[in-house]
């Protein structure tokens, strides 16, 4: 996918569905065979607790990313201040197309073999590297070289964790497979010169604010959200939804999601959904995404919008806006807001953490778990804050060098206790598809709202009955 070229951060889909055939039938397999009921019985080899002695020859140490202003933003940032303790090593941080970014890895993984020793995984990948046995169980480093109690709980477990307990929050009991890398949540983007400084306080009000905005405003639609059925985009909204109107995704400890996702919650958000949203986008917008919401705004078309706050900072750029001559001027404009909250308050969870590939030499290893520890520093994250990164540590999310940087930060430090993500399983990727699918027909009118939660319920439930496992995590 194609994504807005900018200054700032860009942030692009947090998850990919479409798999590799060769990979899809490889996880599958193995989850099914294991039949394990979380992360423990699985083959994750065990990192040493104490960092093996590192070499002192020339050493390259290769991430894997999707291809955005971030993964870049890593590579300058890292060589610049990493090699102040390893002069002898370079970063590389390799890219691929998003669409592409889970089979790069996944593949590889098949193969037993990586040409990357750090794999940079979304939350809802990492039951199935960790299932497979494709990535190293820092669980015992972690212990020895990480403050965990610097690091809001949940941020921890969801890019770190498997299993992740039922409630979102971190259980120590459960084994630690990666640390976190950048951090994101939605924010809300609203025209402050079309419907005034403050913004809405609940989800009611803010539809009732954009109908009102686009019937004045002839030429401008009155939100602009994502709807494609593509990575996580369709599903992503309607999980917002979902859960600010009460409703849940799924029962993890039972593995039931019929009758849960589709009860008088789920119903009434889907109707919210296609019924009082989708009427105030603009005419062709059933495929939008991250580009095309940005571009909206930019264009000034959209008295709301919702977005990655990590893909906020090209709306700030006056090469890319109508909006003002000035970054100044923007900002008259321009305001970002949390989400509004509704009969809950809860704000979808973004972001990746970065873990350790078991089929890396074992200097590689040593040499990747360094940089970890490197990383997760105080100082270090507070000057990733400052380079454009979105740190999880709290005190690095709480400073001047994180908050200063952009009006949307505060936006997300305001946010990480609100965060829910999805169900961290090695089924996901066949979840996601299905909910994408069907989300995206409804919202383009191929199918009724009813009918399309519906078939989500069950065919998602077929995935998980068929895959013989037992308990599950997330949100």
């Amino acid at each position: 996918m194609r994504y807005l070229k900018r200054s700032g951060r860009l942030s692009v889909p947090r998850r990919t569905a479409q798999l590799a055939t060769a990979a899809m039938l490889v996880a599958t397999t193995m989850a099914a065979c294991g039949g394990q009921d979380d992360g423990a019985s699985a083959g994750a080899p065990k990192a040493p607790a104490t960092i093996p002695e590192l070499t002192k020859d020339p050493l390259t140490l290769s991430f894997i990313w999707f291809d955005w202003p971030p993964a870049h933003a890593l590579e300058t940032f890292a060589n610049a201040e990493y090699t102040k303790e390893r002069p002898n090593v370079t970063i590389k941080v390799n890219t691929v197309p998003n669409a592409n970014w889970h089979d790069a890895m996944f593949t590889q993984f098949a193969a037993h073999k990586t040409d990357f020793d750090i794999p940079v995984l979304d939350s809802q990948h990492i039951g199935e590297a960790v299932t497979n046995g494709n990535i190293l169980d820092i669980t015992d480093f972690v212990k020895k070289n990480i403050d965990v109690n610097a690091y809001n709980p949940y941020l921890l477990a969801a890019y770190g964790q498997f299993p992740q307990a039922e409630t979102g929050k971190r259980d120590e009991n459960a084994s630690l497979y990666g640390l976190p890398l950048l951090g994101d949540t939605w924010t809300m983007i609203y025209r402050k010169d079309l419907i005034g400084d403050k913004p809405p306080q609940t989800w009611d009000e803010m539809i009732s604010a954009a109908e009102k905005c686009q019937a004045d405003n002839p030429g401008i639609s009155g939100l602009a959200f994502h709807q494609a059925n593509g990575s996580d985009a369709a599903a992503v909204t309607y999980n917002t939804v979902n859960g600010l109107y009460g409703g849940n995704l799924w029962d993890a400890k039972a593995r039931k999601i019929e009758g849960v996702i589709n009860d008088a919650a789920g119903q009434e958000a889907m109707d919210v959904l296609v019924n009082k949203m989708k009427p105030l986008t603009a005419k062709g917008s059933g495929n939008w995404f991250i580009d095309e919401v940005n571009a909206a705004v930019a264009q000034g078309k959209a008295c709301i919008a919702f977005n990655w706050i990590a893909a906020s900072g090209g709306l700030l750029d006056p090469k890319q806006s109508t909006l003002g001559a000035t970054r100044e001027e923007i900002l008259n404009k321009l305001g970002f807001a949390t989400l509004p909250s509704q009969k809950t308050n809860l704000v979808p969870l973004g972001g990746m953490g970065m873990h350790v590939s078991a089929y890396s030499s074992k200097e590689k290893q040593a040499e990747a778990l360094n940089f970890m520890k490197w990383f997760e520093q105080a100082d270090i994250q507070k000057k990733w804050a400052a380079a454009g990164g979105v740190p999880a540590r709290t005190d690095a999310l709480e400073s001047p060098e994180f908050l200063n940087a952009g009006p949307f930060n505060k936006v997300y430090a305001d946010s990480v206790p609100r965060m829910r993500d999805m169900w961290n399983v090695p089924e996901y990727a066949r979840l996601i598809d299905i909910e994408n699918t069907n989300v995206n027909a409804a919202l383009n009118g191929a199918k009724q709202p009813k009918a399309a939660l519906d078939d989500i319920a069950k065919e998602q439930q077929g995935v998980l009955d068929s895959s013989g496992r037992k308990g599950g995590g997330g949100l």
